[in-house]
């Protein structure tokens, strides 16, 4: 039998002292950083947040990534038992001078979030020819 990795949502910490408007509880959501040659990939599972339900911001250095979920329960009823979760999802990154903010682009499929963080022209690797004197 393989063994199984259990995942638990953590719950956002708020350093700043920020109070949240809506009476949900806030996780921070997993992510996957890679750095490719010319961009930096980040992959953020976000389950039941489409296009319609995320902000992305970017103020300063800081890009903010904040999910909005709802749960869904029909008209008349009330949820008796929950075994995940729900709630928004908010995590925030401190850029580097290396990514060309002018390009950033983001997608969402299956909850899934996908930024694509391509690398400014300046810090790209620069391939140096070399010729016979």
């Amino acid at each position: 039998m393989a063994d199984t990795l259990d995942i638990e949502k953590k719950e956002a910490e708020t350093h700043d002292g920020t109070e949240h408007t809506r009476a949900v509880k806030v996780y921070t959501p997993a992510v996957d950083i890679v750095e490719k040659t010319n961009e930096i990939v980040v992959t953020a599972d976000m389950p039941g947040v489409d296009d319609k339900t995320i902000d992305i911001t970017l103020e300063k250095n800081v890009l903010t990534i904040y999910g909005k979920v709802d749960l869904d329960v029909p008209e008349k009823y009330r949820a008796s038992y929950v075994e995940y979760g729900i709630g928004d999802y908010r995590r925030s990154f401190t850029l580097s001078e290396e990514v060309d903010r002018q390009r950033i682009e983001a997608t969402v499929k299956n909850g899934v979030l996908k930024l694509v963080l391509p690398k400014a022209e300046a810090v790209k690797t620069k391939k140096i020819e070399v010729r016979a004197a």
